[in-house]
């Protein structure tokens, strides 16, 4: 059994910080976390390193996310609320899966989930086209992440935007909604509870305005009966909110409460446009709010993590498909919640801190991990607060939200095995995995442009 040692100046042992500790690790999980320093197969002894529970990103999208990579900032306002869905992510990614083959794929994820794991990311749950499932399967397997797979549900699955800018649905031919409930059983079947049990399968339906109540009361059937976790897109566009009233005479939110969908198994990204009767209701039904601020403050929207939680509701922060760093998601997520309520005293360090650890772990309904306790799993981060931009350190909580950037991250460990270590991604070569995403990148830039996407989008 290999064992690990690693030095913390700071350690957050139970949501408290304590210092001059080693945590070590055995195996997959913490064995004890001692003042002295222990005898170890590998052993981090470097100064001034922050050492807590490895982060826990709820709600990620890399794929699309390097497909319009300096195409999604300075938009207009109707371009970005309808245009950059509708019109160029949901198109470009349709695309690419269309023309690009499963090595292309496999490598934009792996370049997006090297960012994420280097910034500090060590459990990770990540949303996208049910064909990518195994590309990212892949990917995920081999750098050793905490991976939770969640192949998309539609039952219109086509969105596009007509000549007003105005988003439009396919209805899928009628038959999307037995179609992906059976590839979704197929590849949960194939990929639940593989490698140690660090891949999962989560039940994904795309949004409230690309699933019909069908689609969601049979969500709410396979979660039940496989126990496993839901997660949904809710009022994240005015146009979704205006297609639910028109359809179902309730807001998305209520939507989800007549089919039964909502619970403390269901995590909802965004309610950007839920309005406070909604979010009463996601707090009687313990449901958790996935905060994203950065892509929608791009756009000129406030998505404030301090609304969510002063109202309380479970919010965690996850980076959604923008910025892959979830140090710096982090502290977008405190400084817009500040200016959202004129108020510095909300989103403190400790909360935002806890909502990628403690508070992640419980959206998870699991307490082997987003904690340094002996017994627990052995995902933990060292993030390095010695620089000239972090001392002097009062509290490592807020050094690491207010002041550290994701290249603080000197070393990860998912499972007690390393997975970056002196900054570095371990799974492979950065520049070599950088170079072949490159490639593919260029190979889409190519289709999108002979395909009028781009021209259309703009």
């Amino acid at each position: 059994m290999s064992s690990l040692a690693v030095r913390a100046r700071w350690a957050l042992v139970e949501d408290e910080i304590v210092t001059d500790r080693w945590i070590v690790a055995e195996g997959d999980r913490i064995a004890a976390i001692a003042r002295d320093r222990p005898s170890a197969d590998t052993v981090i002894d470097r100064p001034n390193l922050f050492v807590l529970p490895g982060l826990i990103d709820l709600h990620n999208h890399v794929f699309t996310e390097a497909l319009i990579r300096g195409r999604s900032e300075d938009l207009s306002k109707d371009l970005y609320e309808t245009n950059l869905v509708c019109g160029l992510l949901m198109p470009l990614g349709k695309l690419a899966m269309d023309h690009l083959s499963p090595a292309d794929c496999e490598a934009i994820a792996e370049m997006g989930l090297m960012q994420l794991m280097k910034s500090g990311v060590t459990t990770l749950m990540e949303s996208f086209r049910a064909g990518l499932t195994q590309p990212f399967v892949s990917a995920a397997t081999r750098a050793g992440l905490r991976f939770y797979a969640g192949p998309y549900l539609f039952s219109t699955p086509d969105l596009d935007i007509d000549a007003e800018g105005k988003p439009t649905y396919e209805d899928g031919g009628g038959d999307a909604d037995a179609a992906s409930i059976a590839e979704w059983q197929t590849l949960y079947q194939r990929h639940h509870g593989t490698e140690g049990d660090r891949i999962r399968v989560v039940l994904s339906p795309h949004a409230t305005d690309t699933c019909g109540p069908d689609l969601l009361r049979q969500v709410r059937r396979l979660a039940d009966e496989t126990r496993c976790l839901a997660t949904i897109h809710v009022a994240q566009s005015r146009e979704e909110v205006a297609k639910s009233l028109a359809l179902h005479k309730r807001t998305p939110t209520e939507l989800l409460e007549s089919v039964g969908l909502l619970g403390p198994d269901v995590l909802l990204a965004h309610c950007l446009f839920s309005s406070d009767a909604d979010l009463e209701i996601v707090r009687r039904h313990d449901a958790t709010v996935i905060n994203c601020p950065r892509t929608f403050a791009r756009g000129g929207a406030t998505a404030a993590f301090g609304r969510f939680h002063a109202k309380g509701l479970r919010t965690v922060v996850g980076t959604d498909g923008y910025m892959p760093d979830i140090i710096g998601e982090l502290a977008a997520a405190g400084m817009v919640s500040k200016l959202a309520a004129q108020d510095p005293g909300v989103a403190t360090a400790a909360q935002l801190v806890a909502s990628v650890t403690s508070e992640a772990a419980k959206a998870l309904q699991r307490d082997d991990i987003g904690r340094l306790a002996v017994g627990a799993k052995a995902d933990l981060v060292a993030i390095g607060l010695g620089g000239a931009h972090t001392i002097p350190v009062v509290d490592p909580r807020n050094a690491l939200v207010w002041r550290a950037h994701a290249s603080d991250v000197w070393a990860s460990a998912v499972d007690g095995r390393l997975v970056v270590n002196e900054g570095r991604y371990l799974a492979g070569d950065e520049d070599a995995i950088t170079a072949r995403a490159a490639a593919v990148l260029e190979k889409v830039e190519g289709l999108a442009r002979s395909s009028g996407i781009l021209a259309r989008a703009r």
